[in-house]
């Protein structure tokens, strides 16, 4: 009898799985990276209002010092000093939101470009 030889199929391949389009990747990564910013802002926010806070609070008690030292007996001395502090409050607030103004923008360039 003749030997047959029997053909064997290759295996079958298994499917690959589609791919996700490229868009999706990138909007989840932003969404991720807009919610990282989102919670970066609100920290900021409230380290600035907890900043502000101490601010007034301390200049609060230096107003108090001062009275209770200077009072009555030294009006426009008490005056020249506290007119300085509040003027050193003013500089120390502004230098704050000119901080708080480029984080955030410099956020925003690196989330948006």
């Amino acid at each position: 009898m003749p030997e047959t030889k029997t053909k064997r199929r290759a295996p079958a391949r298994k499917a690959a799985a589609p791919r996700k389009p490229r868009a999706e990747s990138n909007g989840a990564k932003q969404a991720s990276a807009a919610d990282r910013t989102t919670e970066l802002s609100d920290e900021v926010l409230k380290w600035l209002e907890s900043g502000q806070r101490s601010m007034i609070e301390a200049l609060r008690k230096f107003v108090e010092t001062v009275d209770e030292k200077l009072g009555d007996v030294h009006p426009s001395r008490r005056q020249e000093v506290i007119d300085a502090a509040l003027e050193m409050v003013d500089r120390l607030v502004q230098a704050q939101y000119d901080l708080l103004r480029k984080a955030v923008d410099r956020a925003g360039k690196s989330v948006g470009g």
